[in-house]
């Protein structure tokens, strides 16, 4: 896909391709997935990134009404056989952050140099950037949905220390951890009604029919163990 096409994609805010490229446009500094609903900017202020990681590791934030950080990732990574598809995986599963690069080209068979290389030509940012474009997503999910103090939020999205939580979230979203949690939807961090669930929320890739799964997991539920309630939104 080149990158007129990609344009065309981001003209039509086509959902189908978030996750799949991200674009950021130079003179606002942010970066987008391709269904924003922003005004569509120049053609001449817009490149085009194969993941958040790379865009943020350009300098670009993630912009605040279409989320991009949240897209759900190239569907492909969760098939691909090769090292990058593994990689992927393995980054999303934290073992870059238990045990650092060394470790995910250990449990891949590569050197360290080697998988660098190879998430480096095709993502556009290494296994350390990718993994931290994994940890600030799970920091901004924790805070918008959780009432988990900021310390704990740090230590759980796999940060070492606070100070390098603080930072990140500021680089990545150009706020610091309040000011994201307080932008929160209204009733995002509520808990459940009797104050034993967990509340989740699950990125998808549009278009999604909610209302087909629903049905099917009301149909499957479990008799005094599941429950589905509500409307899909």
């Amino acid at each position: 896909m080149d990158e007129d096409s990609r344009y065309e994609a981001v003209r039509s805010r086509d959902g189908r391709f978030d996750g799949a490229f991200f674009f950021a446009v130079e003179t606002t500094g942010i970066y987008c997935r391709p269904s924003c609903p922003a005004v569509t900017p120049k053609r001449r202020n817009v490149r085009f990134y194969p993941s958040a990681a790379a865009a943020q590791r350009s300098g670009f934030r993630a912009c605040r009404r279409c989320r991009p950080d949240a897209a759900p990732g190239s569907a492909e990574w969760n098939v691909r056989a090769d090292v990058v598809g593994r990689a992927m995986r393995l980054i999303a599963d934290g073992v870059v952050d238990r045990e650092g690069v060394a470790g995910l080209a250990a449990r891949l068979g590569y050197s360290a140099r080697q998988v660098q290389r190879q998430l480096t030509t095709e993502l556009g940012a290494g296994p350390v950037a990718l993994a931290r474009a994994q940890r600030a997503h799970t920091a901004r999910v924790l805070l918008q949905t959780t009432e988990l103090a900021v310390t704990e939020i740090a230590f759980a999205a796999g940060f070492a220390s606070v100070r390098q939580f603080n930072d990140t979230v500021r680089e990545v979203y150009a706020a610091t951890p309040t000011e994201v949690r307080t932008a929160a939807p209204r009733g995002a961090a509520r808990r459940a009604a009797d104050g034993t669930g967990i509340p989740l929320r699950l990125a998808h890739r549009g278009p999604y029919q909610a209302a087909a799964v629903l049905d099917q997991l009301a149909r499957e539920a479990v008799p005094g163990v599941e429950e589905v309630t509500g409307r899909p939104g």
